[in-house]
């Protein structure tokens, strides 16, 4: 009986778990029997990982061959166990040394001639090696670039099975990552583009500065897609955290670039409101995928014609909008993604739409119910409604300030907020809990009394209180006072209480 080991790493979501890979080649009749929960793509590999070390000109053990994958446990899926496979079981039959497999993670699947080809999720697989002080770790050379965003463990690359025995054989040299390339992306649209809708810059101008979700109500034509896709452009950009965070979500969802580099300007997403929830919140079967509310971490969900997506849809991002992050469970097994995004709603005002309000054919009962497919729970959440109107100048330019003149606004507004609750951890002053802004941080009871105000007569939720509140922070840091007056209260009711109906 000879016994071998080789590591890899199974994927939760963007959870990694090192698996110990041990190879038994013992006597009976000769077979590959896999245990430890494999699904049906980590099943196949015994096929796959057979035939690349015979096409790679190599012996494959003619006995019975037992692989047992730890934890037991713990569900394996994908092909990505190909390599670490392979390599325990040539370990066990002698043919490479067992001391170079240790402290070495090894990731990617087989061809059927030897060839690696990468895998999703190889970042998320390195930061899990990273954790578990694993040495160093190989990879296929496609994904040399994405394993390089990772510091602080040594990364290969190998274009098949053959230079990946060779080096651990013979220490022949396998490939290195080039240097790492930070990739701000393309500059996003300027906010001086925007023709008029003072009062909607205001509400985008607030949002940015605070973290804050906001409603865009208007006619066709109006701007609405316009404002929300210059939201991005007054957001600043990534920390070094949360670009990598990004792009673990991206690694597992199959959408990092192949060129590396990580991605400093915050996403945006904009998914069709015929999307279904899988597409939008995560899903599908197996372990499920991160959706776009994943996708959009740290950075903007736009919902065009919101009243369009099915109320199912809508209401699914009430738990993402005050955790920041979705739990997914399916029969294989519970996932987490992290979600904390600027929600943007955009809608017409009825059914018909037409360019001017005075156009419409829409009944007054129409009309409540089209905005009504907007579930009240999902509104308490959103901080600022902003009304927009139909354009009545012409001109080749916009007539307002640009992205960066409100930007220098919004950084400063975020760096008092980020200064004021960094003992804290929080970042914005939409991230503050609204226990915490009523009792260590309270206001003179003048200053909120429009608040209680509106909670006796019905018109304000204690929910939608705070959120006023919060909102009413960002406007005092927008005017650079210390603490909000009562009219940064006020003014943060007027933007909550917006209709464009």
């Amino acid at each position: 009986m000879v016994l071998a080991r080789g590591w890899s790493v199974a994927l939760h979501g963007v959870d990694g778990h090192v698996v110990e890979i041990e190879a038994d080649l013992g006597g009976g009749l000769p077979g590959v029997h896999l245990l430890g929960l494999p699904d049906a793509a980590l099943q196949e590999s015994r096929d796959r990982v057979r035939s690349a070390v015979v096409n790679s000109r190599l012996v494959w053990p003619n006995e019975r061959i037992v692989l047992a994958l730890s934890p037991a446990t713990l569900r394996k899926t994908g092909s990505g166990f190909d390599l670490a496979l392979a390599c325990s079981v040539l370990a066990a039959a002698e043919q490479v040394p067992q001391a170079a497999l240790d402290g070495t993670v090894l990731l990617g699947e087989l061809a059927l001639d030897g060839r690696l080809r990468a895998v999703r999720g190889i970042l998320p697989a390195l930061l899990a090696a990273r954790s578990a002080r694993m040495r160093r770790v190989v990879v296929p050379v496609a994904a040399l670039a994405e394993a390089a965003l990772v510091p602080d463990i040594e990364v290969l690359g190998a274009a098949d099975l053959r230079e990946v025995l060779d080096w651990l054989r013979d220490g022949t040299p396998l490939r290195s990552p080039g240097p790492v390339v930070d990739g701000p992306g393309p500059e996003p649209p300027d906010l001086a583009d925007v023709v008029g809708q003072d009062d909607a810059r205001h509400a985008l101008e607030v949002a940015a500065a605070g973290g804050h979700h906001l409603l865009l109500v208007g006619p066709p034509g109006t701007g609405k897609t316009m404002l929300a896709r210059r939201l991005v452009g007054l957001l600043p950009r990534l920390a070094p955290d949360d670009a990598l965070a990004l792009a673990a979500v991206r690694s597992v969802a199959g959408r990092l670039p192949a060129d590396g580099g990580l991605a400093t300007l915050p996403p945006v997403e904009a998914p069709h409101h015929s999307s279904s929830m899988a597409a939008l919140v995560g899903g599908g079967s197996g372990l499920a995928r991160p959706g776009a509310v994943s996708l959009a971490h740290r950075g903007v969900l736009f919902l065009d014609e919101a009243p369009e997506f099915g109320p199912h849809l809508l209401d699914a991002l009430r738990t993402p909008l005050e955790e920041g992050e979705v739990r997914l469970a399916r029969a294989e097994g519970a996932v987490r993604y992290p979600a904390r995004f600027q929600l943007v709603l955009a809608a017409n005002p009825c059914p018909c739409a037409p360019a001017h309000d005075r156009d419409c054919v829409c009944s007054s009962p129409a009309r409540r119910r089209y905005l009504g497919r907007l579930s009240g729970p999902l509104l308490d959440r959103v901080d600022l409604r902003a009304a927009m109107f139909p354009v009545t100048t012409f001109s080749a330019v916009g007539d307002g300030e640009d992205t960066a003149t409100v930007g220098a606004r919004v950084a400063a507004a975020r760096s008092a907020a980020a200064e004021r609750w960094a003992a804290h951890g929080w970042r914005t002053n939409a991230e503050v809990p609204g226990p915490e802004l009523r009792s260590r941080f309270g206001l003179p009871r003048g200053t909120v009394r429009p608040l209680e105000a509106g909670m006796r007569s019905g018109a304000l939720t204690a929910r939608g209180a705070d959120r006023a509140l919060r909102v009413a922070w960002t406007l005092a840091d927008l005017s650079g006072c210390a603490r909000p007056e009562p009219e940064h209260v006020e003014a943060a009711l007027y933007f909550r209480d917006r209709r464009a109906a």
